[in-house]
């Protein structure tokens, strides 16, 4: 009798990814990064405009706060990464002095600026104010090569000398920024955090939160509304639930929360 051959089931055969042979031919790759060029120009321009729009609206705020007392200090301290910098209470105190805060915007390249700290009298410096400029550093202009920005590439950040009081009480001098064994970039020891002023480079990026996140939303950071808020209540909620789910089932064993 001859051997019958036996039939293969239906989904036996490993199936192919639709997906895997797809090609991007060279034309329509170069017509697909003209698209994402000119999206980048519309979102720098509209970025270019929505600051100048901005700025009398900051300027009506920056009156206002003059007269809250400790505005600033509360809004920049209520930033997570900005507080984690200045973990000294010589530094707190220091900051405590801090009456306004201003941001000026290079007219050319806007993404580069200056962070003006203005200090009332104080026992720690004689400045009136501090600076730290973010300078725009690239000399092929600012109209096409803006849409090549990189902020590692294109700016220097600069160094303002503090006049201290008593030089050998000097914060930066009591808590120096020490940097790391090796290639490491980042410091092993931030210290004080008045030496973002003393010192060329930013390697917490306190300036970036600054331009980008507290300075634009000062007054949520000020209610303690900041960026994570979200979090917080999210766990809130989730320890909720738990004591919820006990109180029904106090016989039920305790599981380990995963973090996510």
């Amino acid at each position: 009798m001859a051997k019958g051959t036996k039939r293969a089931s239906p989904g036996a055969e490993e199936e192919k990814d639709p997906l895997q042979a797809v090609e991007l031919d060279e034309e329509n790759a170069k017509k697909l990064n003209e698209v994402q060029r000119d999206a980048q120009r519309v979102e720098l321009y509209l970025d270019l405009h929505s600051h100048k729009l901005l700025e009398p609206v900051y300027a009506k705020r920056r009156e206002i706060v003059k007269g809250i007392d400790k505005f600033w200090p509360v809004a920049l301290m209520n930033h997570p990464t900005f507080a984690i910098q200045v973990q000294h209470n010589s530094d707190q105190l220091a900051l405590s002095y801090l009456e306004d805060l201003w941001l000026v915007r290079d007219p050319k390249e806007p993404r580069c600026y200056t962070i003006e700290f203005h200090f009332k009298e104080n026992p720690h410096f004689t400045n009136k104010v501090l600076t730290k400029e973010y300078k725009y550093v690239d000399e092929r202009g600012v109209s096409e090569i803006m849409l090549d920005f990189s902020w590692e590439r294109d700016v220097e950040p600069s160094a303002t000398k503090i006049d201290w009081k008593d030089p050998a009480k000097a914060l930066t001098k009591l808590y120096p920024r020490e940097m790391g064994e090796g290639d490491d970039e980042e410091p092993a020891e931030p210290g004080s955090f008045f030496n973002l002023f003393e010192i060329k480079d930013d390697p917490y990026d306190i300036g970036l939160s600054i331009a980008t996140e507290i300075f634009p939303e000062a007054i949520e950071f000020f209610l303690g509304h900041g960026q994570d808020d979200g979090m917080d209540s999210d766990i809130d909620s989730d320890e909720d639930e738990d004591d919820d789910a006990e109180e029904i089932d106090l016989e039920k064993p305790r599981t380990k929360k995963q973090k996510v």
